[in-house]
């Protein structure tokens, strides 16, 4: 963002060290610096222009002017009006947010002009005293974090319950509030009906400030969020070696909601990693099995999307090497939380609560701080070291692979796989071939499969049917419309019988 220009007017000479200390203050200040621009008349070099052109110019470009009033009324012009005088009434003829402070506890010994100025500022607005420097910077600390506050450019409560600046309630997705609702029933037993209005699932889950969506609703719910929330996007890269290096075989960056990041980088590293398909020795079910649990890589995702600081301007990295997979987020432990007791039974302290209910209600997080224990308990079941949490810059989990190992199954044998193709051929072929009898819904095919809802894995299966062209809209002018169902295609049809004549593609 643009600074915040304060422009700060005075008898220069009575003031010249409280101006000089509240420019390096605002300059300095940890918090101030990152919004504020202080302007001083006397820092402006030398030019070919009248004195109070100048700063007439800069109070009505200004955002912020502060007045320091004391004893002396300054210089006069030919109409008898001192320049700290006309600054003010400039500030107030373009609605300028007005900071005015008077030293000294009453007016006697003021020159007669500018106790008449002080009378002024006192009908007009609200005047602060002050007696010394410390108080003066205390006072206007108080005032610039209020204006901050009213302009929603800080916060008292979490970052995801605070309204999204410039957004309304049409940059929100009525089809994924509707998808949601459905998933929500489904899976908690949510208690709105699946007709509610987008309205009132906002406000049952509290996405709404005084009418307008929270960050978490653009988080959850949003057409585009990357619009509001540059840096909520999740940039995922696969390296054959050890160490980030270019060129980087593959890389991804993914936008969309939360569940759209969940569910894409997770797919992302399930196709990178080995999957081992065993026979049908003990079933018709061929048994598989992937180097890492899907659902150590989905927590250890869904906790770096949910947990990390939305304040920042660092995006969620997804990282797969050779030897294991790290999964980085710009945030950090609360206080109540050390990466010791992640190993352990620990209640749950969500850094977005907000952001945290919705991904509750649909599965994708519990409640009850049990997520890394069980990310330990599946990794040491699939033989795996136990996965490693640091604060480096930032919140790291890192979950080491064992390369060439194949896991505990039955006359098992490692598949290769296509970068084109991540998800395994068994699914790929049990879609084609619902889409061989009948067009169908997405839920339609995941019901025919035996899912409660939609998969992560489904939705990649058909992302990439769609692009190899074996299947296709029936509506394809409208990509996102709720009648939307799928075919197969001639090509299609030619893959399916290879799939079943068992030939490789």
């Amino acid at each position: 963002m643009n600074p915040i220009r304060i422009f700060i007017s005075s008898v220069q000479k009575e003031f010249s060290e409280e101006r000089a200390s509240l420019r390096d203050w605002l300059r300095n200040d940890p918090l101030m610096r990152r919004f504020f621009e202080p302007f001083l008349f006397e820092d402006v070099p030398a030019a070919d222009r009248r004195a109070d052109e100048v700063y007439l110019d800069e109070v009505a470009a200004c955002d912020v002017y502060v007045g320091l009033l004391g004893k002396d009324y300054g210089y006069e012009d030919a109409e008898g009006v001192s320049p700290t005088e006309r600054e003010y009434a400039q500030a107030g003829a373009h609605h300028k947010t007005r900071l005015i402070f008077v030293k000294g506890a009453d007016d006697q010994g003021r020159h007669p002009k500018m106790q008449a100025l002080i009378r002024r500022v006192g009908n007009e607005l609200i005047r602060r005293r002050y007696a010394t420097g410390a108080e003066l910077m205390a006072g206007l600390y108080a005032a610039l974090v209020q204006y901050l506050q009213e302009h929603e450019l800080i916060r008292n409560g979490p970052f995801d319950a605070a309204p999204c600046r410039n957004a309304t309630l049409a940059d929100l997705d009525e089809t994924r509030m509707a998808t949601f609702l459905g998933r929500a029933r489904r899976a908690r037993g949510f208690p709105l009906p699946e007709e509610a209005t987008p309205f009132e699932l906002l406000t049952h889950l509290n996405l709404l400030d005084a009418g307008r969506p929270t960050h978490a609703a653009m988080l959850l719910f949003g057409r585009q969020p990357q619009r509001f929330l540059i840096s909520s996007e999740v940039k995922c890269a696969h390296f054959h070696g050890i160490h980030a290096a270019k060129p980087i075989p593959s890389y991804q960056v993914y936008k969309g909601t939360v569940f759209d990041l969940v569910d894409q980088a997770v797919d992302f590293v399930m196709s990178k990693i080995n999957l081992w398909v065993g026979t049908r020795a003990a079933g018709p079910q061929v048994p598989v099995a992937y180097e890492i649990p899907r659902e150590v890589v989905a927590e250890a995702i869904v906790n770096a999307v949910a947990h990390r600081d939305y304040t920042s301007n660092g995006s969620v990295q997804v990282m797969l090497f050779a030897d294991r997979l790290e999964v980085w987020n710009p945030g950090c432990l609360p206080p109540s939380l050390t990466l010791e007791k992640l190993r352990h039974p620990h209640g749950s302290v969500p850094g977005n609560p907000q952001l945290a209910e919705p991904l509750y209600l649909t599965k994708y997080i519990e409640r009850m701080g049990t997520g890394t224990g069980d990310m330990i308990r599946r990794c040491v079941e699939a033989g795996l070291p136990e996965p490693e949490f640091s604060v480096s810059d930032g919140f790291v989990t890192t979950i080491r692979r064992k390369i060439g190992e194949v896991p505990t199954q039955p006359e098992s044998q490692p598949e290769s796989r296509p970068e084109s193709r991540p998800e395994s051929q068994s699914l790929e072929q049990r879609v084609l071939g619902l889409l061989g009898s009948a067009s169908l819904s997405k839920s339609e095919i995941s019901s025919a499969l035996g899912q409660k809802e939609v998969s992560g894995q489904l939705n990649q299966v058909i992302r990439v049917l769609l692009a190899d062209q074996t299947v296709e809209y029936t509506l394809p002018d409208k990509p996102q419309s709720r009648l939307q169902k799928y075919r197969i295609t001639e090509k299609g049809r030619a893959l399916l019988a290879t799939l079943r004549q068992g030939k490789r593609i």
